[in-house]
C-alpha cells in the first residue's frame, strides 16, 4: 500500500512518505473572506476533504488545518465600498464559507485559525527574518528580500530576472521591485496592530507561513490550494518559512479551477455561481458529486447540462441503494473497499477511476436484484457504501439522511418531505384505480407524474418515486 501524489514542486507523481509514520499533516489555504463563496472556492475544500478521507481510510491519523484570511487588501476595499467595519465583512463571509463546506459534506478541519489571531507569531517571524538578513523595514513596511534566498521561485519555475511581483498601493521604499510585502504600514481608516516597526497590518503571504508553523511546526507533510496560488502566494510562503529556518511542506498539491466559458470562475469577472444559490436549485449531494468526482488536477467547465448529467449519474447510484435497503433493510458499509477502487485512489487520488468501480458495482448489484439474489445485492451495497463513504457521497450517511431537517443550507431538500407526502397521495389514487382495474386512470396518473419530472417504479414494496433527469 503506497499512496502517490503529484507534487507541484517536483513536477511529478511521488510516493507519499509521511514525516511521522502513521500520521499526515495537511495545511490548506482556505477562504479569503471578502465575499460569499462560489462553487470554485468550495471545490478546493471538497478535493482536500476527499484526500483527508482517503488517508483516514488507509489508517492514517490526519491533522488538517484550513485557515481563514480575515484581513487583506480586498476585505478592506469591500469594507470601504459598503461603509461597514472590516471585521463584519469577514465574519459574515466566513460563516457563508462554513455553511457551504457543511452543506456539501466537508468534514470540519482539525483547526481553522484566523489570520488576525496570530499577529504575535507574524511579528516574531519578521523579527527573525530581519535579523537573518532576509527582510528589511522601510517607511513602516517590512519587505522580504527575494535575492537573499537561493531557490526562490523553484515552485513556480520562474526566472527571477523576468519576475513581475504583484504589488498594492502604499508599498513604498522597496530596495528591489521584486521584493514582496510582509507587513504594510498603517493608512488612515485602516485596521492596524502595533509592531517594533510601527503600526500596520500583515501581508497575505506572511499570515499562512506563521499559521502553518504555529499548528504544524517547522516541517509538515502536505500544503494544498488552488493552482492560482502557486505564485505569488505559495512561492512567498516558502521564502518566508525557509528564511525563518523551517523545512515547511514536503509535498505541494494543487487543485485546478472551475471555469465558465473557458475563464477561471472569480468574483472580479462577475461569473461566479454562489454556493448559497446553487443549493437552492440542486441537491447538495449532487453538487458534491459534480465538483468532487472529476480528478482534482482537471479543470471543470461549468454548465447546467454537466450538472444534469451528474444528477442522473448519482440518481442511478442512489436508486440502487434505496432498492436494496427496501428489500433487505439496513446494510452496513464493508470494512474494505474493492481493490480496484483502492488502486485508483492510491494513484494520485484517481477519483474518476474509483468512481468507475462504484458504477460497475452498482450494475452488478442491480443484476443481483433482478435475479432476486438478495445476498449478492447486499454484498454489493456494502461495497458501494464503503466507497461512497470515502468520497463523502453515501446517501445513508446521517449528514445526508438528515438533510431535509437542516433548513436553508439544503432548502431544496427541505421540501422533500412535503413533496413526498403529496406524491404519495397521488400514488394512493393510482393504486385505488389499479385495484378496481381502471387501467386508463392509473396510466394517466403515472404519465402526469412522469411529465412533472418524477419517475415511478412499481416494486414488491409498492410504488416508489424518484426525480428523473431534468
Amino acid at each position: 500500500m503506497t499512496i502517490r501524489l503529484y507534487d507541484t514542486s517536483a513536477r511529478q507523481i511521488r510516493d507519499f512518505t509521511p514525516i511521522t509514520p502513521g500520521c499526515v499533516s495537511i495545511y490548506l489555504c482556505g477562504a479569503t473572506v471578502q465575499a460569499a463563496p462560489h462553487i470554485g472556492h468550495i471545490r478546493s475544500g471538497l478535493n482536500f476533504d476527499i484526500m483527508r478521507r482517503w488517508f483516514e481510510h488507509r489508517g492514517y491519523d490526519v491533522t488538517f488545518i484550513r485557515n481563514v484570511t480575515d484581513i487583506d487588501d480586498k476585505i478592506i476595499r469591500k469594507a470601504a465600498e459598503q461603509n461597514r467595519p472590516w471585521w463584519s465583512i469577514g465574519y459574515e463571509n466566513e460563516r457563508a464559507f462554513n455553511d457551504g463546506y457543511t452543506a456539501l459534506g466537508c468534514l470540519p478541519p482539525t483547526y481553522e485559525p484566523r489570520a488576525t489571531g496570530h499577529i504575535t507569531e507574524m511579528v516574531e517571524m519578521m523579527r527573525t527574518l530581519i535579523e537573518r538578513g532576509h527582510a528589511y523595514e522601510s517607511e513602516g513596511n517590512v519587505y522580504f528580500d527575494v535575492r537573499s534566498l537561493p531557490g526562490y521561485l523553484s515552485l513556480s519555475n520562474q526566472d527571477l530576472d523576468e519576475l513581475r511581483q504583484p504589488a498594492e498601493d502604499g508599498e513604498t521604499g522597496k530596495r528591489d521591485p521584486r521584493d514582496f510585502a510582509m507587513w504594510k504600514a498603517v493608512k488612515p481608516g485602516e485596521p492596524s496592530w502595533e509592531t517594533p516597526w510601527g503600526r500596520g497590518r500583515p501581508g497575505w503571504h506572511l499570515e499562512c507561513s506563521a499559521m502553518a508553523h504555529k499548528y504544524l511546526g517547522p516541517a509538515f507533510d502536505i500544503h494544498g490550494g488552488g493552482i492560482d496560488l502557486i505564485f505569488p502566494h505559495h512561492e512567498n510562503e516558502i521564502a518566508q518559512a525557509r528564511g525563518f529556518g523551517d523545512e515547511f511542506a514536503h509535498y505541494w498539491v494543487h487543485n485546478s479551477w472551475v471555469t465558465m466559458s473557458g475563464e477561471k470562475m472569480s468574483k472580479s469577472l462577475g461569473n461566479s455561481v454562489l454556493v448559497s444559490e446553487m443549493v437552492k436549485a440542486w441537491r447538495p449531494i449532487v453538487l458534491r458529486y459534480y465538483l468532487g468526482t472529476p480528478h482534482y488536477r482537471s479543470t471543470i467547465e461549468y454548465s447546467e447540462e454537466a450538472l444534469r448529467e451528474a444528477e442522473s449519474a448519482f440518481a442511478r447510484i442512489e436508486g440502487f441503494v434505496q432498492r436494496v435497503v427496501e428489500k433487505a433493510g439496513a446494510v452496513e458499509p464493508a470494512a474494505e473497499v474493492p481493490p480496484a477502487f483502492a488502486e485508483a485512489m492510491d494513484d494520485d487520488l484517481g477519483v474518476p477511476g474509483a468512481l468507475a468501480v462504484v458504477h460497475t458495482t452498482v450494475r452488478q448489484g442491480n443484476s443481483a436484484l433482478a435475479a432476486d439474489d438478495k445476498e449478492a445485492a447486499v454484498a454489493r451495497l456494502a461495497e458501494v457504501r464503503a466507497m461512497l463513504g470515502v468520497l463523502g457521497l453515501d446517501p445513508l450517511d446521517p449528514h445526508w439522511a438528515g438533510a431535509s431537517d437542516r433548513g436553508e443550507a439544503g432548502s431544496i431538500n427541505s421540501m422533500h418531505g412535503v413533496v413526498d407526502t403529496l406524491v404519495r397521495l397521488v400514488l394512493q389514487q393510482r393504486e385505488s384505480a389499479r385495484a378496481r382495474k381502471d387501467w386508463a386512470t392509473a396510466d394517466a396518473i403515472r404519465d402526469q407524474l412522469n411529465q412533472s419530472g418524477l419517475v415511478i417504479e412499481d416494486g414488491p414494496q409498492g410504488p416508489r418515486w424518484t426525480l428523473g433527469p431534468r
